[in-house]
């Protein structure tokens, strides 16, 4: 067990980094999660702890400010601020001082909503809270964790978004982290390599509404599914398991790629009849 590689994820608690975790966990990997909602956290750990993935609860007192929460050998839940620089260097410090290694960083922290009003309105704090929440915490986690990953041979994931690449209006803020992510990935890349690997995904529409506090999925209708050209809404899993491949050994060769996952969507021309 001391020996199985090791993920912290960002965002981990709900969604699309929910889905991440249950996928990495499911195929023998520790996993740390850092999420700002105690309350989602207090919930995964929990049903962590129902679903007996041979997780023992037990106490656990890391270091820094930061609590985590501790079901065993395999999951630790840390609540913190990820635009928050100690916060994030004292949950990486805490996960590398519990598990003893890091081999991947999966940056998907963000403010989920797109739209977050007209440009004319959207204030300066605002257009702030979007971009650090995902680009900003992404150098931050890559900056503390770097050390540790070039110990392992490890690998960076940034989660951006189809809407780096296409736009509904009044999305600005939204549209330009996950741009920034675009380009933050291949610079990494050039700057953390050979030890290092960088890749970013940009997901689609993924249905997680079953994967939020709430629990509840959403119903979607035959039309959003049949506009894809693959004929449904993606699913956690689509992503999860790309994710899973390149942290492995196997994506080797690949470093500083934008993966667009979205069931052909951005490659379909529309026009209104």
């Amino acid at each position: 067990m001391k020996t199985a590689k090791v993920a912290y994820i960002t965002g981990g608690a709900q969604g699309i980094g929910r889905g991440i975790s249950d996928y990495l966990l499911a195929h023998g990997w520790r996993v740390a999660v850092a999420d700002i909602d105690a309350e989602a956290g207090q919930q995964y750990r929990e049903m962590k702890k129902r679903q007996a993935c041979g997780l023992a609860e037990e106490p656990a007192t890391p270091s820094g400010e930061q609590p985590a929460e501790d079901i065993g050998e395999r999951l630790r839940v840390f609540t913190l601020d990820v635009r928050d620089e100690k916060s994030v260097a004292a949950s990486l410090a805490a996960t590398c001082e519990a598990f003893g290694r890091l081999d991947a960083v999966i940056n998907n922290a963000a403010i989920a909503d797109p739209f977050q009003g007209k440009l004319e309105e959207l204030s300066l704090e605002r257009w702030h809270q979007v971009l650090d929440t995902s680009l900003t915490s992404s150098f931050l986690t890559a900056k503390h964790a770097a050390r540790h990953l070039r110990e392992t041979g490890g690998s960076i994931v940034n989660l951006a978004s189809s809407r780096a690449l296409q736009s509904e209006p009044h999305s600005e803020a939204y549209a330009a982290s996950k741009g920034g992510i675009v380009a933050l990935t291949h610079a990494m890349a050039m700057s953390l390599g050979p030890e290092i690997r960088v890749n970013a995904i940009s997901p689609g529409w993924i249905d997680v509404s079953a994967l939020q506090k709430s629990g509840e999925a959403e119903s979607l209708s035959d039309e959003d599914h049949a506009q894809h050209p693959v004929g449904r809404v993606g699913h956690v899993d689509d992503i999860a398991a790309l994710v899973a491949f390149l942290i492995s050994d196997k994506a080797g060769f690949i470093t500083g790629q934008n993966h667009v996952v979205d069931g052909g969507m951005t490659r379909k021309m529309v026009y209104v009849d």
